[in-house]
């Protein structure tokens, strides 16, 4: 028979309420008392049920996420660092995908409307705004995990800088003499693509090469979005007479920058020599390319741990953030990017 809460109070001679309290940690308690508490605990080997530990705090010490898919090529950073926070602080973490849709979104609701969670970290899946939104005027605690430039309901979040990475992406080329740079976009619906292109076409406009709408294709963020889209360019024959009409690309994600790299040695050119290639996110992947890729470093698994401890403190008395929480993204160069003399730009 499994030890029980009763058998722990029966042994040290308190009440469940006392034991409940010392789990907790709440509560004025004799230190005797306590003490005594604890050493039967060890002595009978209890493990308490997360319904144990959450009796006098009226709480379940565990989170809820909820995301769109665990396909995305960024996610496993950002729900490790979720992992190490709540971990850490003893949490316990149910986590949700919209991969089915519908019946996702039911499976979750049924888990919402059990209060099986405390709090809710959110990388907001396509169409669940509303709902979400209602759970939160509720009185749900949630925190939103952003990279997509946008703060739906002034949910509070965690973001990152997307129009500062693509500056610095474009400041990089134009270092390296990289005049004619082509743009390899993500979904134009997403707050993220309209800040990384505004971001990239401000420096170079500014610098006097405003860049021409044919230079800005659609990638999907994907490696085949990427890798078609630069072929076609390619097959296209926008040649000048002085070489390649492009002698960049700044791709809206590591993925689709590596399906342009694809494409360009499918073609017979060489990267950088050619054409220098920058990626966004700075997924683990991105060193394994070949040649390693340039890319603006997103702080992915910072992210999810700042959105996590952020959570928690909650709990613990501090209130959520009135305005985004915004971690800086930073330019990592490594050799998809180089001068006409074959010499990596530093950092």
């Amino acid at each position: 028979m499994p030890i029980t809460m009763a058998d722990v109070a029966a042994r040290a001679g308190v009440s469940k309420t006392t034991v409940s309290r010392v789990l907790n940690g709440k509560g004025e308690l004799d230190p005797a008392t306590a003490e005594r508490v604890r050493r039967v605990i060890d002595e009978l080997g209890y493990v308490p049920s997360a319904g144990a530990v959450s009796l006098a705090r009226g709480r379940t010490k565990v989170l809820g996420m909820l995301v769109p898919s665990l396909t995305w090529p960024w996610m496993g950073e950002v729900i490790q660092g979720v992992i190490d926070a709540v971990e850490e602080k003893g949490y316990g973490l149910l986590l949700f995908s919209c991969s089915r849709g519908e019946d996702s979104i039911r499976r979750f609701a049924s888990q919402a409307s059990a209060k099986s969670f405390d709090g809710l970290l959110l990388i907001e899946p396509e169409g669940t705004l509303e709902f979400i939104a209602g759970l939160y005027r509720g009185g749900l605690p949630v925190m939103l995990i952003d990279d997509r430039a946008k703060q739906p309901e002034d949910f509070p979040s965690v973001s990152t800088t997307n129009r500062e990475g693509a500056q610095a992406a474009a400041r990089h080329l134009l270092r390296l003499g990289r005049n004619r740079p082509i743009v390899v976009s993500g979904p134009e619906n997403l707050g993220c693509t309209q800040e990384r292109l505004a971001g990239f076409a401000e420096v170079y406009a500014e610098a006097g090469r405003p860049l021409e709408p044919w230079c800005v294709v659609d990638g999907d963020f994907t490696f085949d979005g990427g890798r078609q889209e630069v072929a076609r360019l390619l097959k296209a024959g926008r040649m000048l007479r002085a070489g390649l009409s492009f002698d960049a690309v700044f791709a809206h994600n590591d993925l689709s920058a590596a399906g342009a790299i694809q494409a360009l040695r499918d073609a017979g050119l060489c990267v950088p020599k050619d054409v220098a290639v920058v990626g966004f996110d700075d997924v683990p992947q991105a060193s394994n390319t070949d040649p390693p890729l340039t890319t603006v470093h997103q702080p992915l698994r910072e992210m999810g741990e700042t959105a996590a401890r952020t959570l928690m403190g909650h709990f613990e008395g501090h209130p959520l953030p009135e305005s985004p929480v915004v971690l800086p993204t930073t330019l990592v160069v490594r050799g998809s990017t180089a001068g006409p003399d074959g010499i990596k730009a530093q950092q």
